[in-house]
């Protein structure tokens, strides 16, 4: 999708960080775009920082983690604009690190948002962006989470990898149609993730206590000090426009991206090499 003037972009966790940056950049390109997120006064907010001379910028409360409020947010956003091109299933939460210190619940909740949330956005949108043949996008939130396992925060990765798989299998399956698909997987980013239980859902009981310590202080640093979620959007628009499946922001993780493949390979050298095929 070389241009998005004209076209229409639906974004969850819209409210802030990468997905309100993803939403700017989108309006600046020419796009009509709907935010979407849980939180009405900072969603009310980031429509009308956007609006300006953007007024074809809108917003609706969403909590991905109900497939019955996605399906409202897609009719919405086919009421407001009568299509939809691309979708950025971008909410996303944080969660509790070591195996003994995560409860059910907060398995649950950072399942239902990292990984249902973005099941739930293609589940609506997919129909949608086949319905009027124009071709369109998909961008799917993951992380380096998604490649690297780092503090133990399990729950989250688990969901970042997982979320890596169904982008690989969505993007052969929705190729030859004209829908392109992007994970997109970044480092450290700017934004309110380490706040992410001001959200937590009443239905799962009192949320858990604070992380606390030298490693959740380490990684609080990190997010004050990471990319600016403009950055992040500037890739994403890229990735759409070249039709680019993975996005990556941050060059200095790949060393370790490179070690983790090393370890794939030296685990198959010692299986010796592989059979030759019997001549036909």
């Amino acid at each position: 999708m070389r241009d998005l003037a004209g076209k229409t972009a639906f974004v969850t966790g819209g409210a802030s960080g990468i997905g309100l940056a993803m939403g700017r950049v989108f309006a600046e390109a020419g796009a009509r775009v709907m935010l979407a997120d849980i939180e009405a006064k900072p969603l009310e907010q980031a429509v009308a920082s956007l609006k300006g001379n953007l007024p074809e910028v809108q917003g609706v409360q969403c909590d991905v983690r109900d497939y019955a409020a996605v399906e409202r947010a897609a009719k919405s956003t086919i009421e407001a604009f009568g299509k939809v091109h691309v979708v950025c299933n971008n909410a996303g939460v944080g969660g509790a690190a070591g195996a003994d210190n995560v409860s059910l619940d907060d398995w649950r909740w950072v399942i239902d948002i990292n990984l249902m949330g973005v099941v739930h956005g293609i589940k609506a949108f997919v129909p949608l962006l086949k319905a009027h043949g124009e071709g369109g996008h998909i961008v799917n939130t993951a992380s380096m989470a998604g490649f690297l396992v780092g503090t133990g925060f399990g729950a989250y990765t688990a969901t970042k990898f997982a979320v890596v798989g169904i982008s690989e299998a969505l993007q052969m399956e929705l190729e030859p149609q004209g829908i392109g698909v992007s994970v997109l997987c970044p480092g450290w980013v700017a934004t309110r993730i380490t706040e992410s239980r001001r959200n937590w859902p009443a239905e799962y009981g009192e949320p858990p206590p604070r992380i606390d310590g030298p490693v959740a202080e380490q990684i609080a640093e990190l997010v004050r000090n990471g990319m600016a979620p403009s950055d992040v959007a500037a890739l994403v628009l890229q990735a759409i426009k070249n039709n680019e499946m993975y996005i990556f922001t941050h060059p200095h993780m790949r060393p370790h991206l490179e070690k983790r493949v090393e370890r794939f390979l030296t685990a198959y050298r010692k299986l010796g090499p592989a059979p030759q095929e019997r001549p036909r």
